[in-house]
């Protein structure tokens, strides 16, 4: 199944949902150390491994982490070669003051928010949707 490439679209069928929970971005020093942990995401960079996961895990595993997220999902099929959808969703969040981190996995794109800033990130997003465009 092909995902959306049109903007417009994109942004008028966005319909974010937030999920249940928080969550929290811990590093580890290993793939193995972070398979582990089965948590949502891993992401491997020089400087060790990220991994997304509940902060109840990252609790039980004695994680240090600096900040507890909200996951608010997009649940419009995205392509991977969507142009636009992930600044306009940024442009929106920073204009509100609210600082984002977004996950691109194959179907969604996945927006993670403080969880002191999650009520008003919904609000946001779902005026840019109902708006169908950037300004």
């Amino acid at each position: 199944m092909k995902g959306e490439t049109d903007l417009q679209k994109l942004l008028k069928d966005m319909q974010p949902k937030r999920n249940e929970g928080e969550y929290v971005f811990c590093l580890v020093k290993s793939f193995q150390r972070a398979a582990a942990l089965d948590p949502f995401c891993i992401f491997r960079e020089d400087e060790g491994v990220t991994v997304i996961l509940t902060k109840a895990q990252a609790d039980v595993a004695s994680l240090p982490y600096t900040v507890v997220c909200a996951w608010i999902t997009l649940t419009v099929h995205s392509s991977l070669e969507a142009v636009g959808l992930t600044a306009a969703v940024s442009k929106a969040l920073t204009e509100a003051d609210i600082s984002c981190n977004v996950v691109a996995a194959y179907y969604h794109d996945h927006i993670f928010v403080p969880v002191k800033d999650a009520g008003k990130a919904m609000s946001v997003l779902e005026k840019l949707s109902k708006e169908g465009k950037v300004k």
